[in-house]
């Protein structure tokens, strides 16, 4: 069987009536929906302790502004601001459970359609996701949430005969706001790797084009981080800066994939021209 015959096959078995395809994305969106409900339902329930785990970052940059950490309070101005806050960190939370099972939906919606070659290699790009959006995260949390929070808790002011006291007593709406914001930032920053191999692997992208463009990267990496993080310098450094260094590991993985791709083109056409000149030899007991 030829390599045409071959994807004409993979093709009929890909292809189905378009109702086929309406009841399977109902069924996927179900489960999705489903998915991400329970886990809605169970961060709701433990909402108050998330909202303390997240609050451990401001604890340590109280210490490291010197002060007492467990003095440590935060406030909300209308009486319905912390159950709304409680609802936003469980729809936060839900989303951040359910991934893996949305993407995994999302996935087997897709693979029907793709050929077997394409179906491998997009499956690592779908575990990789998840664990680079949760090292952003855990970068947010254990280093830029406690280094922005030190920074604005150094702009106090202790109360003198010619200074008023100001003391910093963030909203818990505010304080979950920027928590969110950080480390989706991130977290979408560090999906950088996958979105350029995968344009790679299509031919999309090449490496010397992102190569090429790396002081327009550059540039552009601050203007970003200028617009999604906190207005300090040490919080726009602390996102620009990852995300050269990842558009750099971008780099090296498009040339990994490229070099790949050319060594699996060769070994197909040594292949080809093996078997074309096994074909063109005659047969010795014909001679």
């Amino acid at each position: 069987m030829s390599v045409s015959d071959k994807e004409k096959e993979e093709i009929e078995k890909s292809s189905a009536p378009l109702i086929e395809h309406l009841i399977e994305l109902r069924r996927r969106l179900i489960w999705s929906l489903g998915g991400f409900f329970v886990a809605f339902l169970v961060c709701f329930f433990f909402a108050k302790r998330l909202f303390n785990l997240l609050v451990i970052p401001f604890k340590w940059a109280t210490q490291w502004a010197g002060l007492d950490p467990h003095k440590v309070e935060l406030i909300y101005t209308a009486p319905q601001e912390f159950f709304f806050t409680q609802v936003k960190l469980a729809m936060f939370g839900g989303m951040v459970i359910a991934f893996p099972l949305i993407a995994t939906q999302i996935y087997k919606f897709i693979a029907p359609g793709l050929y077997k070659n394409e179906r491998s290699a997009f499956l690592p790009f779908l575990i990789a996701s998840p664990i680079l959006f949760l090292m952003g995260a855990s970068l947010v949390y254990f280093f830029f949430t406690p280094m922005v929070m030190w920074f604005f808790l150094a702009m106090q002011q202790t109360g003198t005969n010619d200074q008023v006291q100001i003391s910093l007593l963030p909203k818990v709406s505010e304080y979950l706001s920027l928590i969110m914001t950080l480390i989706f930032s991130f977290g979408l920053v560090f999906q950088l790797p996958v979105v350029t191999s995968l344009l790679t692997r299509v031919g999309l992208l090449s490496s010397q084009a992102l190569a090429e463009k790396r002081k327009w990267a550059i540039v552009l990496s601050f203007v970003v981080a200028a617009v999604l993080t906190p207005p300090d310098p040490m919080s726009q450094c602390g996102l620009a800066i990852p995300t050269i260094i990842l558009y750099e590991v971008a780099i090296w993985s498009s040339r990994m994939i490229e070099r790949a791709q050319a060594r699996d083109r060769l070994a197909r056409e040594q292949a080809e021209a093996g078997s074309s000149v096994a074909s063109d030899t005659p047969d010795a007991s014909s001679t």
